[in-house]
């Protein structure tokens, strides 16, 4: 049996990188996006090759096993492992040179596939396959699953734009294996000149064959390419150290085409008969993964069809040529590249929006992407749906149509023993059925422990055992990822869900997308690692902090990965007062980004408070939580005693200033925000009022708006007015005992009576995971509410973030008040109520470019398209960035998340200001936004509100 410590202490002398043995570093390895779990002992992450070759021989001597592993997004299981993993995304992720003229790269197996596309654009090149993770996929993954991508009927798969590898071989060769029999292990050459008859006749031609070993690419005629057959090999030949990858032309201008039919096996009929007009692309998805509201011509299906020019004109003629070509019942051509990419995003983020059936049912990866011959591609389907129908399955096939590869999930029920029997049963099935079409069992994703176990049925014994004797030649130890490809565990085996319990967590919050499991809600995350994005466009937020550190435990991912550990018990063995998800968690900004970022939904935001709220029941939290998370409390109190001046005034001091910051938690770098002499409230009785006989809306006086911001409030009170709205504040007293008369009258006893308080969303309670105060806090502000309930009128809310708690955080941890529910259905933002109930009045006209950022929360729960509106009728021009401000409420001010919180902003923020015309108004709809923007670069920013009012009297 292996001693783990002389195992980590041997790789830790020989090796120059990292060596992570810590149950953090193992938790967030122990999957990758399949159904399978396997644990490692521990990660590391070389420096380069000669970190590569020390690994493998400290591992050799102890007899472990090691997996490669890029960015951890396959889908069959084979990025996990028992033994070492090795980490090539930390150090070995560079782009080590690029040859325009050559039309060549050399790159490092962890090198991002975006970073490289990036480098070759300006050259006008580019990688030809492009996986739908190609945000987050390494070119080492691509080549060890011999990845394709949508553009693959044009270019190929990776194995097509291979020309060189270097490698270490499992007992420390140096190979660099190529064309021509170049870096072929010794007996390699004689195995194929044994074997030509099988190779010849034994592997099926198609434009999609990924499972098994590439062995036929060793033929004479083929080259004797030793890097080809490498391709697919999924890490179990040698470990990849540098490969030289062929680029290709990119074609100037694109147009893409959007083909409607009535359902997908009608659009995939029609797929192959597109192939002589040379598209770029040919991909199909049906109605169930497309959300609400795309921008997509009727039908049931569809079919994405991209053509390419020298000019716009060329490549839009291009695409009404293949529109006049197809029998379709609706089409759209598209050249302006912003709308193309939108188009895209909705076929990107199948893989995760297939993760759920329309119902919310859950649905898993494991026939992810088989392939047929194109032709074939109509009738495979037909049987493909009468087969889930026979096993009561469900699933909504996508994907590569042009290359009769199709992805889908389907709803397997993997948590019961009769469940996962009948997952074992299909896929024998669906395997027979496949190789009956004359397909692959793999058309993309590689066989990994998903497949594996099948490939008799495709090849034969004797082809399999030929598989064997390959990986002999390469790995006689059986070091590199044992149990892929040859000798297999078996499919059923190692399933990522057999850990969780059985039994219902003990939860705060609802989860009612996820019938209110909290292992449910966990088990969302099936790794696709859209969070580990290290660059985002146009208005994604997700995921900051990982973008921030470049760690996984910071991404989306990695936290779910912990969340699940925990719940699992064997890796994190502390339940919810595990520290390894404490720290992981500690940088999670709660921004909510992935609640919509996310294809599959994860809301690590609610997450966090879950745990807090556990992780502290009945222990000392940190000073921060009781400073930041009490805010409302101690800046009522500040407002009833008037005592805002000597609070700004002590602040003032710095040896105040910095006693009171270490005592309560708050970094020493940021700035105490002045409390306002005056509050919103407090302006508004003296101001009298409510004025107008328009529609009532009621003006909710958030914390920051009442004493940290109220010129917002003054500013959304003047507009509203002018916009011919009545605004109300929200009532300070509860009425005790019925109303009298007229059903509206109370007696005099019940005014005595009455309980005096004001309204919150409990947004700094949830935030700090406080939820038990959160919910006192919400069940008072309804109970103050319940005359407002009672009418229609609306509730305008100025803080994204605390809009944001309403209409989302409220009902779902007052899952079992249902006043929870008609409160979220009343919140509003300031655009939103000016749309709704003042939609013929006209804004003042700015004419000014804008800079900014919209607020998270804004993006991720309530929406921008009223805002962007709005912004346009005053015009004011240009779109405002994406991202986090890196403030985050109380995440900025904590001690010991300065520098993090500079990051998120230095992503998007700070940039965008910098960059924009001298006369740009800054907008910042939260004070968190605004803070940061004074704070770190001397700029202050306005509500949206602010920015009309000054207007109107300045007009």
């Amino acid at each position: 049996m292996t001693d783990h410590r002389e195992l980590s202490a041997g790789l830790r002398a020989a090796v120059r990188g990292e060596v992570d043995f810590t149950a953090t570093a193992r938790a967030l390895t122990t999957m990758d996006a399949s159904n399978y779990r396997r644990v490692p002992l521990g990660v590391v992450a070389p420096r380069d090759a000669d970190d590569v070759a020390a690994a493998l021989s400290v591992c050799r001597t102890y007899g472990v096993p090691v997996v490669p592993r890029g960015g951890g997004t396959s889908i069959a299981g084979q990025a996990t492992g028992t033994g070492v993993v090795l980490d090539f995304t930390r150090h070995m992720n560079r782009l080590l040179s690029l040859d325009p003229q050559a039309r060549t790269a050399v790159v490092q197996p962890g090198l991002v596939l975006d970073r490289l596309q990036e480098a070759a654009a300006p050259h006008g090149l580019r990688f030809g396959p492009d996986p739908s993770t190609h945000s987050r996929c390494t070119l080492g993954g691509m080549i060890g699953n011999n990845s394709c991508g949508s553009h693959s009927v044009a270019w190929g798969t990776t194995a097509d734009s291979v020309r060189e590898l270097a490698v270490v071989t499992p007992r420390g060769e140096r190979l660099r294996p190529g064309r021509d029999g170049a870096g072929a292990p010794a007996g390699l050459r004689d195995l194929v000149d044994g074997e030509l008859a099988r190779l010849r006749t034994g592997f099926p031609d198609l434009p999609r064959r990924i499972s098994g070993y590439a062995v036929d690419a060793l033929l004479p005629e083929k080259g004797a390419d030793v890097a080809r057959s490498l391709c697919g090999s999924e890490g179990t030949l040698a470990v990849l150290t540098e490969a030289v990858v062929d680029l290709v032309r990119a074609p100037r201008a694109r147009a893409l085409a959007v083909l409607a039919y009535a359902d997908e096996s009608g659009a995939a009929q029609a797929a192959a008969g597109l192939l002589p007009y040379r598209p770029l692309t040919v991909e199909g998805m049906a109605a169930d993964l497309v959300p609400s509201g795309a921008d997509l011509p009727r039908g049931g299906a569809w079919l994405f069809v991209e053509t390419g020019g020298d000019t716009e004109a060329e490549a839009r003629a291009g695409a009404e040529t293949i529109v006049r070509a197809a029998d379709v019942l609706d089409s759209l051509v598209v050249t302006d590249p912003a709308r193309q990419r939108a188009l895209w995003r909705v076929r990107e983020d199948a893989s995760g929006t297939a993760t759920r059936m329309p119902d919310g049912t859950e649905a898993w990866p494991g026939w992810e992407d088989c392939a047929v011959p194109p032709a074939r591609l109509g009738a495979y389907l037909r049987d493909f749906r009468a087969l889930m129908a026979d096993h009561g399955l469900r699933g909504t096939p996508y994907g590569h149509f042009g290359d009769g590869c199709i992805h889908v999930r389907i709803d397997f029920d993997l948590l019961t023993a009769p469940g996962v029997a009948r997952f074992r049963r299909f896929s024998e099935e669906l395997a027979d059925l496949v190789v009956a079409h004359g397909g692959s069992l793999s058309g993309e994703h590689g066989d990994g422990r998903a497949r594996a176990e099948l490939l008799p049925r495709m090849y034969g014994a004797e082809t399999v055992a030929l598989f064997e004797r390959v990986k002999a030649l390469w790995d006689p130890d059986d070091l590199l990822n044992p149990g892929m490809l040859v000798r297999p565990a078996p499919l059923d085996a190692g399933l990522r869900f057999s850990v969780l319990p059985r039994e219902p967590v003990d939860v705060a919050f609802g989860y009612p997308a996820d019938g209110g499991d909290f292992p449910a809600a966990v088990r969302r995350c099936v790794g696709v690692a859209k969070c580990r994005t290290t660059s985002v466009s146009g208005p994604a937020v997700m995921c900051p902090s990982f973008r921030a550190t470049g760690e996984e435990q910071h991404s989306t991912r990695g936290r779910a990965r912990l969340l699940h550990e925990m719940l699992a018990g064997e890796l994190v063995t502390g339940g919810w007062r595990s520290t390894e998800v404490r720290d992981a968690l500690d940088l999670c900004l709660s921004c909510k980004g992935c609640r919509s970022d996310c294809p599959v939904g994860v809301d690590m935001a609610t997450y966090k408070a879950e745990f807090l709220h556990h992780h502290y029941a009945g222990r000392r939290r940190p000073a921060a939580h009781h400073t930041m998370g009490r805010l409302p409390e101690w800046l009522g109190w500040v407002g009833r005693t008037r005592s805002a001046g000597a609070v700004n005034a002590l602040a003032s001091v710095g040896p105040l200033a910095d006693v009171a910051k270490r005592l309560g938690g708050i970094a020493g770098e940021r700035e105490i925000p002045r409390v306002a002499g005056e509050t919103f409230t407090r302006w508004w009785r003296g101001r009298g009022g409510p004025f107008g006989e328009g529609k009532p809306v009621v003006l909710w006086p958030d914390t920051f708006t009442e004493h940290l911001s109220p010129s917002v409030g003054r500013a959304a009170v003047r507009v509203l007015e002018a916009a011919g709205l009545r605004v109300v504040l929200p009532p300070t007293l509860r009425l005790t005992g019925r109303p009298v008369g007229d059903a509206r009258s109370r007696s005099a006893l019940s005014l005595l009576t009455a309980r005096r308080g004001r309204v919150c969303c409990g947004l700094t309670y949830i935030s700090t995971g406080q939820l038990d105060r959160a919910r006192t806090v919400l069940r008072r502000t309804l109970d103050l509410l319940e005359p407002v309930l009672a009418t229609d009128a609306p509730l305008v809310v100025l803080e994204p973030s605390c809009a944001a708690a309403l209409r989302t955080d409220a009902p779902e941890l007052l899952h079992d008040d249902p006043r929870a529910a008609r409160l979220a259905a009343r919140v509003l933002t300031f655009a939103e109520t000016l749309e709704r109930h003042a939609p013929d009045w006209t804004p003042p006209v700015l004419d000014r470019p804008v800079t900014g950022q919209t607020h998270c929360h804004q993006h991720a729960v309530l929406g921008e398209d009223p805002d962007r509106r709005l912004r346009a009728a005053a015009g004011l021009t240009g779109d405002l960035a994406g991202g986090c401000c890196g403030l985050a409420g109380n995440f900025g001010f904590e001690e010991g998340h300065y520098e993090v919180s500079r990051a998120c902003a230095e992503d998007r923020l700070l940039p965008s200001v910098r960059e924009a015309p001298k006369d740009a108004v800054v907008l910042a709809d939260g004070f968190s936004c605004r803070t940061q923007l004074e704070q770190l670069a001397g700029v202050r920013g306005r509500h949206l509100a602010e920015v009309l009012a000054a207007a109107l009297e300045n007009t």
